[in-house]
């Protein structure tokens, strides 16, 4: 296919060199030991077979819609949208994890959270989990959502405001992250995207992080990103009841869902940031 002609080259040449340019800052930042993504742990992966196999949900549906993610997003402008190459959304995440790493507090915000007031936790950036990015009054002290696309207008503002997502793919979502990419596509400053899955099959520009729900997935993302959990802090973790911030839900098998939530925190030695109904 023949590109269109910008300046002093090709689409394709520009994406090309887009594409160098990331791959000299990955390696720079290998050689200097700096921000180096984590492997997943085999059992914090693993954890995902056991929840297709508990709910009875099959492993192809979770690789259609990885598929066709990975697909849509393979274009050099996908949605119209260069800054949503896979080179410009890698450059987008090395910028991500360096805002993670320098972060002074770090805090992971799950939607059985309480309205946060931000200048009250001085020097906090913020990693919330989907629709508790609601929670937060000051979108400029927000790192990233981690959103399966069920948060609900509090997403859509997120979006809007300029926060970087962490959009995951999964078998029950292909409609919903379809219709929200077209959303945001449309807006004068679309947001910075990540791309997560759930698949047994690795996909250019996508990760697998492990995980299950937003806010466990949340917790696996920063581990990813090469940040120590013991170095972050968690508000609105529980498994006893649904948070405020949850999207519309059956609430009996939402707690089915968290289940699983407190086993991947279990598997990631991070279950004391829970909290129960005592507020222990």
């Amino acid at each position: 296919m023949v590109g269109c002609v910008v300046g002093f080259g090709t689409i394709y040449e520009q994406t090309r060199y887009h594409m160098n340019l990331t791959i000299h800052i990955f390696l720079e930042q290998r050689r200097s030991g700096r921000f180096v993504f984590n492997p997943v742990a085999e059992d914090v992966r693993a954890l995902q077979e056991e929840v297709r196999s508990a709910f009875g949900w099959s492993l192809e549906a979770d690789e259609t819609s990885a598929r066709e993610m990975a697909q849509h997003f393979s274009e050099p402008e996908p949605f119209g949208h260069s800054a949503w190459s896979i080179a410009s959304r890698h450059l987008q995440l090395l910028r991500l994890q360096e805002r993670m790493h320098s972060a002074k507090r770090l805090i992971v915000v799950g939607a059985g959270s309480e309205s946060i007031v931000a200048h009250e936790f001085p020097d906090a950036l913020f990693v919330a989990a989907d629709g508790a990015v609601g929670a937060i009054d000051d979108q400029s002290r927000i790192l990233c959502v981690v959103s399966d696309g069920d948060g609900a207008e509090h997403l859509d503002i997120a979006a809007q405001s300029g926060v970087h997502i962490v959009l995951h793919a999964h078998g029950d979502n292909r409609d919903i992250w379809r219709e929200l990419v077209a959303t945001w596509a449309v807006f004068e400053q679309p947001p910075s995207l990540t791309l997560t899955h759930q698949s047994m099959t690795d996909y250019d520009g996508m990760f697998n992080p492990g995980g299950f729900t937003d806010g466990d997935r949340a917790l696996c993302f920063i581990q990813m990103m090469g940040r120590s959990l013991d170095s972050v802090e968690c508000i609105g973790f529980r498994t006893d009841s649904v948070g405020p911030w949850s999207g519309s839900t059956n609430p009996v098998r939402k707690l089915e869902k968290l289940a699983w939530m407190r086993e991947s925190m279990r598997r990631l030695g991070v279950e004391h940031y829970l909290i129960n109904s005592e507020g222990e």
